[in-house]
Order: structure tokens, then C-alpha cells, then sequence
């Protein structure tokens, strides 16, 4: 059975050689403009067409101003050149909705592969009147967020786009437009952010349980350094079963020449009792996407019970650590290999 070449990936698009052009004209096109994340409107990067009913009243307007012409109807003339008016003051106003204003982008937060991440726009609008009916969307996106701009105030959009990959990936190119006040003409712009967002690995949604740490003994290493009077991180309250070592004694003889009789103990922190160590090499038998989800979901995981853990890359190892700033280490390193 014949397959039809709209039902192909694609579509038409791949064989239509007027597509591919106009796909290598706005690649071109867009190449040209400039990467900023604050972009002010002007003559230079406005542009202005009619819209659907736009034409519908050119049409109309040159059927009247025949009929008028043919019939010799004043009446005719004076609303064909008072709606052809109409349209024209509307293009001006049109245009002057979006000249001038500043579309500032704030820096986006990094976020997972597969998930929606949120763009933070602030609309700026110096002059002493309001903007009405102003949208923003992704380039080629149905989702249209609209807003109106106060008189010399701001204005925050949010946008969502979803990343299918992970990595560091430039913001996407964003389209802004109005079509007020009579929606004849249709007034944008094409803005590309210089910013970019990071994307970890989409965490594996059923991921098997972590692996086992390696035993680590730290009962020498804890008596030595109380042998050699080490450093601790302070004293707590004297606890049943404390061995005698690790009474602070100076403590306890001015207490009892002030008449307390508290004892206290040396409160170390003691080095963990396993190293957990998340391998990449240890996952060779999974498809290389797979890989990275897997590590992404035991570096949640691990850091969700409060372990101490390392990541081994094949390029890079981070070392054993624990808190927000180890996890994120973790997380970027898995987005960037």
C-alpha cells in the first residue's frame, strides 16, 4: 500500500521546494538579527501587514468606490474614504502600540528534560498613555499570552516552552504582535534572547533503588584525632555510655567551681559510614539516554535521604558531598557530559 506524502513525517513540507525556501529565508533572516535580552522597539524592528479581515475590507472598499464611481453616489464616496480612513489611523495606532516599547527578559532557571520550563518577560512602557492588546508567544507557537501595559508602568508575562533535550540550550526565538484597536492590520516583531537555560536529564521514572555503599571504617581515624587533641565542632550535653575520652574536663572543673555539676562531651562530626559512589561506567548496559536519567534519578534520590555521595563521569568525577550546592554540582555536571 502506497503511503501519501502528507501522512510522511513532515508532510508536504519536505517536498515542497516553496517550503524550503521560506525555510531558508527565515533561517537567513533570523541569523541577522541581533542576541539581547532586552530588546526596545522601534521603526527598525516593526513590521507591519494587513490581516484576513484586513483584505476583506480592502475588498469591500473597492467594491464600494466602484459602485460609487459607476453610480455617481456621493454618499458612496464619503464612507468608502471614511472607512479607508479608519483603517489607515487604526495601521498608526497599530504601530505605535508596540514602538517603543522594552521587552526585557529575566535569566531562566534551570530545569529538567521533558518538563515546562516558565520565561519571565517584563514589558516596559515609558510614555504617558497605555498599551492595549499586546501578546507574546514562542516563534511559530498557538499559545499567545496577552497583556495590556499601564501608562509609564511594567507589565510580566510568562511563557512556557518544553526542551527535549538536555544540555545548554539557547532561549527560543520569541514573536510579539498586536492587532489593535481595529484588527485590520497586524503590527510584530521577532525578538532572539541571548540567554540560555540549562537542562538536566529527565529523571527515570521508576528507577531502581540506590546502589550499596562501600564500607568505610572511621573508628581510627576518630581515635587518632582525639589523641592528637583535633579540632571539633563543639560540645553537647553529657549523654549516658559517652566514653570518658571525650569529656570535656576543662569544662567540667570550671562548672564545678561555679557550682554546676553539667557535664559535656566532645560533639564531632563524625565522617559517614559508607561511600556511595554513582558510576556511570557501572551502567554500560543501558542505551546512553537511559544512562543519564538513571543517574539523574539516583542523585534525587541520594540527596532526598541526606547522603553523602559521589558522581563518576567518564570525564570528570565529583568528589563525596552532601547539601543544594553538591546536588547542583551533580546536576550540571550530568547536563553538560
Amino acid at each position: 500500500m502506497n503511503t501519501p506524502l502528507a501522512a510522511l513525517p513532515g508532510g508536504w513540507a519536505r517536498f515542497n521546494p516553496a517550503s524550503q525556501a521560506r525555510a531558508r529565508f527565515r533561517r537567513w533572516w533570523q541569523g541577522r538579527l541581533p542576541l539581547s535580552d532586552l530588546m526596545t522597539l522601534s521603526q527598525r524592528n516593526v513590521y507591519i501587514l494587513p490581516t484576513r479581515p484586513g483584505w476583506m475590507l480592502a475588498a469591500t472598499l473597492l467594491v464600494l468606490l466602484l459602485a460609487s464611481i459607476n453610480y455617481q453616489l456621493n454618499l458612496g464616496y464619503l464612507l468608502t474614504f471614511l472607512l479607508a480612513g479608519c483603517a489607515v489611523a487604526g495601521m498608526h495606532v497599530g504601530h505605535a502600540t508596540l514602538s517603543g516599547l522594552s521587552m526585557r527578559l529575566q535569566p531562566p532557571a534551570p530545569t529538567f528534560c521533558g518538563q515546562v520550563q516558565s520565561l519571565e518577560v517584563v514589558l516596559d512602557n515609558p510614555r504617558k498613555t497605555p498599551r492595549h492588546g499586546i501578546g507574546l508567544a514562542v516563534l511559530d507557537s498557538a499559545d499567545w499570552v496577552w497583556t495590556d501595559v499601564p501608562a509609564q508602568g511594567q507589565s510580566v508575562l510568562h511563557l512556557a516552552f518544553c526542551p527535549s533535550q538536555r544540555g545548554l540550550h539557547r532561549v527560543p526565538v520569541l514573536s510579539a504582535e498586536t492587532r489593535f484597536p481595529l484588527g485590520t492590520f497586524r503590527v510584530w516583531t521577532i525578538w532572539r534572547p541571548a540567554a540560555q537555560v540549562l537542562v538536566y536529564p529527565r529523571p527515570e521514572a521508576a528507577a531502581p533503588p540506590l546502589p550499596p555503599g562501600q564500607a568505610r571504617d572511621q573508628a581510627p581515624a576518630l581515635a587518632a584525632g582525639l589523641t592528637r587533641g583535633q579540632e571539633y565542632d563543639g560540645v553537647r550535653a553529657y549523654r549516658r555510655g559517652d566514653p570518658m575520652r571525650q569529656v570535656v574536663w576543662k569544662k567540667a572543673a570550671t562548672a564545678l567551681a561555679t557550682g554546676s555539676a553539667v557535664l559535656v562531651s566532645r560533639d564531632s562530626a563524625p565522617a559517614p559510614l559508607h561511600e556511595l559512589w554513582l558510576d556511570h561506567a557501572s551502567l554500560s548496559a543501558l542505551p546512553p539516554e537511559a544512562r543519564w536519567s538513571r543517574l539523574c534519578a539516583w542523585v534525587l534520590a541520594a540527596d532526598t535521604l541526606g547522603l553523602h555521595f559521589g558522581l563518576r563521569l567518564p570525564q570528570r568525577e565529583i568528589p563525596l558531598g552532601t547539601g543544594p550546592a553538591h546536588r547542583q554540582q551533580c546536576l550540571e555536571a550530568l547536563a553538560l557530559c
